[in-house]
C-alpha cells in the first residue's frame, strides 16, 4: 500500500477534485483491499488491482450522492464556471469538465503509466474502447484549449 499510496491518491483526487474525498476514496480502498489481499493473484498486478479499486469507490461514492443532486437535471446556466488562472490550473480544470467515460482512461494512462490493454481491464471494456475514449478525451481538450484562446484573445 505505501508503495502506491501517493499514486492511488493522486487518482482518486483528479478523479473527484477534492482533496478530503480523495483521502477517503484512497482509505476506503486500501481498507476494501486489505480486506481482499487473498484475491489478489500476482503481485505485478497490484497497482492495477489498486486503482480499479479507487475507482470503484469512486463510483460507489457518486451513485450514493446521485440521489441528492443529478447534473442531468440542472441546466447549464446552473453549471458552475470555471475561472481561468494558469496554464495548469486550467489543465487541471479542462481535465476535471470531461466525462468520466473520458476522464478516467485518460488518467489511468497519463498518472497510472497503464497501457491500453491493462485499463480495458480495469474498465471492464475492450481495448478499442479505451482508445477511442483517450482519443475522444484529448479531442475534448484540444478543442478548450482553442475555446480558451479564443476567450483571451477577444478581451
Amino acid at each position: 500500500m505505501r508503495a502506491y499510496s501517493a499514486e492511488l491518491y493522486r487518482f482518486a483526487y483528479w478523479l473527484c477534485r477534492d482533496r478530503h474525498a480523495a483521502e477517503d476514496l484512497v482509505q476506503e480502498a486500501c481498507l476494501r483491499a486489505w480486506k481482499s489481499w487473498p484475491e489478489l493473484r500476482e503481485l505485478a498486478q497490484a497497482k492495477a488491482w489498486l486503482m480499479t479499486i479507487v475507482r470503484n469507490e469512486y463510483a460507489r461514492s457518486v451513485s450514493r450522492r446521485k440521489n441528492e443532486t443529478s447534473l442531468d437535471e440542472m441546466d447549464e446556466a446552473q453549471l458552475p464556471s470555471i475561472p481561468s488562472f494558469e496554464d495548469g490550473l486550467e489543465t487541471a480544470q479542462a481535465v476535471a469538465v470531461l466525462p468520466p467515460a473520458y476522464r478516467e482512461p485518460l488518467l489511468l494512462q497519463v498518472l497510472g503509466g497503464f497501457s491500453c490493454a491493462e485499463i480495458a481491464g480495469m474498465l471492464g471494456t475492450t481495448e478499442g474502447a479505451v482508445m477511442t475514449r483517450l482519443t475522444r478525451a484529448r479531442q475534448a481538450l484540444r478543442q478548450q484549449h482553442i475555446d480558451s484562446v479564443k476567450r483571451k484573445a477577444a478581451r
